[in-house]
């Protein structure tokens, strides 16, 4: 396995790279190759700590679901309007149309009807805005494509929603929620939310390398938090996926009739459930990316922390990941 990393990294000058591997529910191999940071000659070790980008959605799809396991919310609630979540907090009212009609399994299932990660991707937009002015900005000036529960259209914008949410209904920041729901019930202490500099790293976390004049850190990860905003050791993914496998041999966080409802895809798209990738065999993944970007202040920004790859039909087996 070592010679077939050491191949990979030398053919796509990675810097460094960590993986883990768990075997019934149990986490059999953890290593680190290469190097965190290259100007202090510092390796990456089990420890360290990577931007995981979409690899957030499931996490935050099993906060919300722990939510609904608690009585907290439904799947079926309202987001926006007199009689949603969210209320009326943010844009400007009347709301376009569809916006009233969107439910928090819409948002899990990216099937709220627009706001898709595209060129025009709303969290990749006015990155001086924060939470607040991006949504009301949103919802006043991009209408929904089709009306919600109809069409599939992978969205960051509808994560960065759910953390808002969150926040709503637990009266916390989503970050110290989702470490109450999700994270300390799983045995997981170093996760984090990315800063924006690299002077601003957490501990354990490594330094990003773009190629040539590209800049990784051009992106607000901060305002990515509920759709991209991790931080995370391979180690502590592995840790979470053993506790939302529905595996007999650690105890979940969710109850067994919750996971199959996490992994049960919608009408809309037979690939994707709520916050999971799935196929018939009964896999279940996601995968994520946050490209570096051009340092040209006049550059668009792309759309990243994308949809996950498709992945050929395996037997059943518990959650993968991809980064």
């Amino acid at each position: 396995m070592e010679s077939i990393i050491q191949e990979f990294m030398a053919q796509h000058e990675v810097p460094g790279l960590s993986i883990a591997i768990a075997k019934d529910d149990r986490l059999v191999c953890a290593d680190g190759f290469g190097l965190a940071d290259r100007e202090a000659n510092e390796p990456v070790t089990i420890h360290s700590c990577f931007r995981i980008a979409s690899i957030t959605k499931p996490i935050t799809a099993v906060a919300v679901l722990r939510l609904v396991e608690q009585g907290d919310l439904r799947e079926s609630d309202l987001v926006f309007g007199r009689n949603g979540i969210l209320g009326t907090a943010y844009g400007t009212q009347p709301y376009e149309q569809y916006i009233e009609d969107i439910t928090v399994e819409h948002l899990l299932a990216h099937t709220s009807g627009g706001w898709q990660n595209d060129a025009d991707d709303p969290m990749f937009q006015h990155p001086e805005m924060d939470h607040s002015q991006l949504i009301s900005w949103t919802l006043d000036n991009r209408p929904l494509d089709h009306p919600p529960g109809v069409h599939y259209a992978y969205s960051n914008f509808g994560y960065c929603l759910l953390g808002r949410v969150i926040e709503k209904m637990t009266g916390k920041r989503y970050d110290l929620a989702v470490r109450r729901l999700v994270l300390r019930p799983c045995g997981i202490e170093g996760m984090g939310i990315a800063q924006n500099k690299r002077t601003d790293r957490q501990f354990g976390e490594v330094v990003y390398y773009g190629h040539e004049e590209d800049d990784p850190y051009a992106h607000n990860v901060m305002r990515m938090d509920a759709h991209g905003g991790w931080i995370a050791s391979a180690s502590d993914l592995v840790r979470f996926a053993v506790r939302v496998n529905g595996f007999p041999h650690a105890p979940d966080i969710l109850q067994s009739d919750t996971i199959r409802r996490m992994t049960t895809p919608s009408s809309a798209n037979p690939g994707y459930a709520l916050g999971w990738a799935v196929n018939e065999a009964g896999s279940w993944w996601h995968g994520g990316a946050c490209p570096a970007l051009p340092r040209s202040s006049s550059a668009r920004l792309p759309a990243c922390a994308g949809p996950p790859s498709p992945t050929p039909a395996a037997p059943a087996s518990a959650p993968s990941w991809t980064n």
